[in-house]
């Protein structure tokens, strides 16, 4: 039965305007978004269908590509691009406070910015976040990216972009999606080389930090700096 004939009260779109949207579940904020189903499928069905290739998780969820969310039923790309879209729009939301108002004082006020993220990469990104006087963050930029075992980093570019951000001082970060917390030799080396660099430009490196799920690891607190 189409959605237009169901009772009022269970249609999701009509029992967001008269309870709000704390009461919906996942599939029918996700079929508000879809909006249309089709002559074999409703939106709520289709919701739930791009919800199961996640395993019902919002959180894995993020990590699906287009290609992955048309795999469900009914769901084309213009439908792929809107969710996805949606995803992104939450993860920028949930990082754009501290962004405006947190001054970093610790590695786990970074950590906690970094996972957010970093946190739907399926593969290893290296990426700086550039600070002003205040320790204040002026910017963020992925740097590189590569496999499931590893990315470089140049160092060039790094320092290239902490000048133009007229940044004071920096952190190194990367993930680790094995959730391997320990820094690699490799590592160590470039945080080295880089920290070297940046010196000439009256730049501070004030931490590498490395994060995963289970997890995140400072240079800086470790005494690797």
């Amino acid at each position: 039965m189409p959605i237009s004939q169901w009772s009022v009260d269970d249609r999701p779109r009509d029992k967001m305007l008269s309870l709000g949207l704390s009461v919906l579940s996942n599939s029918e904020l996700l079929s508000i978004l879809i909006s249309t189903g089709d002559k074999d499928i409703t939106a709520l069905e289709q919701a739930k269908a791009v919800l199961s290739l996640a395993a019902n998780n919002l959180s894995e969820l993020g990590k699906l590509s287009l290609n992955d969310l048309q795999k469900a039923q009914g769901i084309g790309l213009a439908k792929a691009c809107l969710i996805a879209a949606a995803i992104e729009l939450g993860r920028r939301r949930e990082i754009a406070s501290p962004l405006e108002r947190i001054v970093i004082k610790s590695s786990s006020d970074l950590a906690q910015y970094l996972k957010a993220m970093f946190k739907d990469y399926s593969c290893e990104v290296f990426a700086v976040v550039f600070l002003n006087r205040a320790n204040k963050i002026k910017h963020f930029e992925i740097v590189s990216s590569g496999g499931i075992t590893g990315t470089v980093a140049d160092p060039r570019i790094i320092l290239k972009r902490a000048v133009e951000q007229e940044a004071t001082s920096l952190v190194l970060s990367h993930n680790h999606p094995s959730g391997n917390l320990k820094p690699s030799r490799a590592d160590m080396l470039l945080t080295s080389k880089i920290k070297l660099a940046a010196s000439y430009l009256d730049i501070v490196v004030l931490d590498h930090i490395i994060v995963s799920d289970e997890g995140y690891y400072s240079f800086a607190d470790e005494g690797d700096l």
